[in-house]
């Protein structure tokens, strides 16, 4: 077998020294060639193409702690793979030891606390899903098959971010396998500094294999869906979308997108491919008042599709699962904003007519409100001033078509970067995004960043991230 240094030199490990690892754990190893080892080493992003040398499906916080162990004794890389779903494929690394998390999936719920623990293998529908058994929700993403781990770590955003805050946010305790295998508790009253880094700074202090989340009551029942108009009707849509979002009470979040029509048995068959301009809405209150609130979206103009009612909050929450498949090539290009500008919606109908592809879409998503009331100094996520999102989002499936939809999200994002508040989502960055834009996201809270790093990471283990250099 052979793997990659710490270094960046690469050895070759004996047999007996991947014997000895399987010896220490419950979960199975995996090498090239091994039935599983191909699954386990893809991520979300086919672009993110990567051999490690061994996979470790750890079943456990022991296997964790000796796959910790054993990188560091044989100065092997290591990298750690939640739900593999981050852009820029931070999951997987050329000659490393991958941790594959994913058998580590159990939720517990403590409906009187109203605190979920939830196993950092975990995809946000396996919280979802035991949390709405008490009528209650953790602030998570819009994907259901995105894993908890990475988007808490790099703030996460979603449906209830408006009312609670980025998802680090609602954090109230995690725990973590330290560079020197040794598990412990990071909370405001435990390891207070390393809580503060986790939230935001991403993987940079060890490995997390449990999350304890605050729960809020949302649900069983929710107004949310979308509704869909040819894109000819863009400028007024977006113009609607700006007033509205403006005065929307915090239990609405509004999402505007345009993109080619998907084949979706909600849309006109005509309309499929053709480009439209959507909303999707979610009123995460009462659905009685959620219904009136969302009535003038429903009677804008003359929609080509209306799926915007009551549901399930599970079903809202895995609505755009469908959008985003395991496999298929993604470049994105985001910015936050703090207000959306009559010009910011003109360059998002010209560069939107431009796209690619037929999976591509240029997104803008509302999440002002909670987060703007904390201080930029609570949280390494810090963009406190950020009410928007706008993702530049390139989809498509040929490698031969790599170049133009690429270049599509480049340029449609130099045309508007000027409506930026110069800050942007750590989460969204791909794989080529220079140290400037690690700083947009991090900002200030870099320099204390990498005093966390240097107490509790000094020698850098963990390197397959977002790095921040121990200070």
């Amino acid at each position: 077998m052979r793997a990659t240094t710490t270094q960046g030199h690469e050895i070759e490990l004996k047999p007996d020294t991947v014997n000895g690892l399987k010896m220490r754990l419950r979960g199975p190893v995996l090498l090239p060639g091994d039935a599983g080892y191909e699954e386990s080493r893809t991520v979300w992003n086919a672009m993110i193409d990567r051999q490690p040398a061994a996979v470790v499906r750890c079943l456990g916080v022991a296997d964790v702690i000796a796959g910790v162990q054993f990188a560091r004794e044989n100065n092997i890389l290591l990298c750690i793979k939640g739900g593999g779903h981050n852009i820029a494929g931070l999951a997987t690394a050329e000659g490393a030891l991958m941790l594959d998390m994913s058998l580590m999936r159990g939720v517990w719920v403590d409906p009187q606390r109203k605190v979920a623990h939830a196993q950092a293998g975990c995809l946000l529908g396996d919280v979802d899903r035991e949390t709405q058994v008490h009528r209650l929700a953790a602030v998570l993403g819009f994907v259901s098959l995105t894993g908890i781990a990475g988007l808490t770590l790099g703030g996460g955003f979603g449906y209830l971010t408006r009312r609670w805050g980025w998802t680090s946010d609602t954090v109230v305790g995690m725990n973590l396998v330290t560079a020197d295998g040794q598990l412990v508790r990071a909370s405001s009253a435990e390891n207070a500094d390393l809580f503060w880094g986790l939230r935001g700074g991403g993987g940079n202090f060890g490995v997390v294999t449990g999350i304890d989340y605050e729960l809020f009551p949302v649900g069983p029942e929710i107004v949310g869906g979308v509704v869909a108009w040819p894109a000819s009707e863009a400028p007024k849509v977006l113009e609607f979308y700006r007033t509205l979002a403006e005065a929307a009470l915090p239990e609405l979040t509004l999402v505007a997108l345009m993109r080619p029509a998907p084949p979706a048995a909600w849309l006109p068959k005509e309309m499929h491919g053709k480009p439209i301009v959507a909303l999707l809405a979610c009123y995460s209150g009462r659905p009685e008042e959620g219904e009136k609130t969302v009535a003038p979206i429903k009677a804008f103009g003359k929609p080509i599709g209306d799926v915007l009612v009551r549901r399930p909050y599970t079903q809202i929450q895995s609505l755009l699962d469908a959008t985003q498949p395991k496999g298929r090539r993604y470049y994105w290009k985001s910015e936050y904003l703090s207000r959306i500008e009559p010009a910011l919606c003109q360059k998002v109908i010209e560069h939107a007519g431009k796209i690619q592809s037929p999976y591509s879409a240029v997104i803008l998503f509302q999440i002002g409100g909670a987060l703007n009331q904390l201080s930029e100094e609570h949280s390494p996520v810090g963009n406190r001033g950020a009410r928007y999102v706008l993702n530049i989002a390139g989809s498509w499936e040929q490698v031969s078509e790599d170049t133009a939809n690429i270049e599509w999200a480049r340029n449609a994002w130099n045309d508007m970067k000027s409506f930026s508040t110069g800050g942007t989502y750590i989460n969204f960055l791909t794989e080529d995004e220079s140290s400037e834009r690690i700083e947009a996201a991090l900002g200030k809270g870099l320099v204390r960043l990498a005093e966390v790093k240097a107490k509790w990471d000094p020698q850098n283990v963990f390197r397959t991230n977002r790095n921040i250099k121990p200070a």
